[in-house]
């Protein structure tokens, strides 16, 4: 990655440059790209059909799973939005950009912010989802956030020009917070967090904030192990087992679950080595007592993900969520290579650069058949966005509070005063970055179209969930 804050006198010493000049470099991006072109998109004579690339996608993954990978993005544009990250990695790539290349999420959608506990049980708020983490352009994040929520005020039956907003208004708060970054000391950006309960209280609709106090005293009350452990479990003599739920929680069957079993312990020790010793020590006190595959989310369908079960010595349950780590969408379309030959590590560490807080137990291990995963865990006081409720007003506020969230992770991996120079304090980057959610929301609503007529022409398999 660039360090534009960064340059060499005439004797070759390394030396800082001040916020003034930082500032000044980005400013001088401009004459590169005209931040009015970040409104553009118009889709190349070449284009990729989205569905072969749907399909491409979907190699490798678990077979009899794909069927539901498909069936849950077509319940709407927006569905289908949250699982093609690939297809827009692709069109991005065409798109003007600064050159700058940052540590960045990849998959930078609404559904992919929310609250969660810090290991001080602290709840904030932030991006919650890294499987594409990768260095790239900064603008493909906020690209793809903006776009989202483009996407998904269409998707609410609200006016084009409020769906245009939406976009405008996380744009908006990008600039004004990345702004209030450039301010900061790196040690006071990388101390920065956005408290849950603070955020709650700038909300404009007392209905709402009545509502979402009542979710961040049940998240901060929640003893998430024990009420998933009543939940999930029975009991199978002495030992706690994860109860099935097919097709969306299960054991692998007869003879494959013992090797399952046996492949789990040895792949349960490697991440086990992947944490800092304090960690080790304190899972030292649990053993892994049983595991189950689980389909989660849109885009994650169909890799190997699962849940399992760990007990304590005195009967106290931890429950770890592992996702298989595949090479990110991003990687083909940049110009820096990536650091990590373990895509587990990859996810870990983008993730770690990017939160201002990450789960105590996120760590790396390696699978059977070459596979890589990620760990974390499972359901710790997270609070989702809950799109249903939300008026404009709401997904107004929330669309402020993506933007402050993205600026400050970018803040962190990447340099503010050179971005906000390039942005400015005016409407022209927020406007461009509007135009260009309006341009490519009404892409993804063809290519939607397209996987429809894939569906229908028995292309692609669905099945629906149980």
């Amino acid at each position: 990655m660039e360090e534009p804050f960064r340059d060499a006198d005439e004797n070759g010493f390394d030396f800082v440059l001040s916020k003034e000049e930082r500032f000044a470099k980005g400013k001088a991006l401009r004459k590169t790209i005209r931040r009015s072109q970040q409104r553009e998109w118009s889709p190349k004579a070449d284009r990729r059909d989205p569905v072969d690339i749907l399909i491409q996608t979907s190699i490798g993954r678990e077979e009899k799973l794909i069927p539901i990978r498909y069936s849950r993005m077509m319940e709407s544009p927006f569905s289908f939005y949250r699982g093609t990250a690939s297809i827009m990695a692709s069109d991005l790539s065409h798109t003007p950009s600064t050159g700058l290349e940052i540590q960045i999420c990849g998959d930078c959608h609404l559904m992919n912010f929310g609250g969660f506990a810090t290991p001080e049980r602290k709840l904030v708020f932030d991006i919650n989802d890294f499987d594409e983490t990768f260095p790239g352009p900064w603008e493909w994040d906020l690209k793809r956030l903006a776009t989202s929520f483009a996407i998904a005020g269409k998707w609410k039956d609200l006016s084009p020009k409020i769906s245009k907003e939406l976009a405008w208004n996380v744009a908006d708060s990008y600039k004004r917070h990345l702004l209030e970054y450039s301010k900061l000391s790196a040690l006071q950006i990388w101390y920065a967090h956005i408290d849950l309960a603070e955020l709650i209280e700038l909300g404009v609709d007392e209905e709402i904030k009545e509502f979402q106090k009542k979710r961040f005293k049940k998240a901060a009350e929640y003893t998430a192990h024990e009420k998933e452990f009543a939940k999930l479990t029975y009991q199978e003599g002495k030992r706690a087992r994860i109860k099935d739920e097919p097709p969306l929680i299960y054991h692998p069957a007869g003879i494959e679950e013992s090797i399952w079993l046996k492949e789990a312990e040895i792949v349960y020790q490697r991440y086990i080595k992947s944490l800092s010793e304090d960690k080790q020590v304190l899972l030292q006190r649990y053993s892994l007592h049983d595991l189950a595959i689980k389909v989660v989310g849109v885009g994650s369908v169909g890799t190997l993900c699962g849940i399992s079960l760990l007990m304590s010595a005195t009967g106290e349950p931890l429950f770890l969520q592992f996702k298989e780590a595949r090479k990110s969408v991003l990687e083909p379309f940049v110009k820096t290579k990536g650091k990590y030959e373990h895509q587990g590590e990859r996810i870990v560490m983008g993730q770690k650069l990017m939160q201002s807080a990450s789960d105590m137990f996120l760590g790396w291990t390696d699978g059977p058949n070459g596979r890589f995963f990620y760990m974390r865990q499972l359901r710790d006081a997270k609070i989702k966005p809950v799109l249903e409720i939300m008026k404009p007003e709401n997904l107004k506020d929330y669309a402020k509070a993506c933007g402050w969230a993205l600026a400050r992770a970018h803040a962190r991996t990447g340099d503010a005063a050179v971005l906000s120079g390039y942005i400015g304090n005016g409407n022209k980057f927020a406007n461009a970055i509007a135009g260009f959610s309006t341009l490519y929301a009404a892409q993804n609503e063809g290519d939607y179209n397209k996987m429809l007529k894939a569906i229908k022409e028995g292309r692609l398999p669905i099945a629906a969930e149980m």
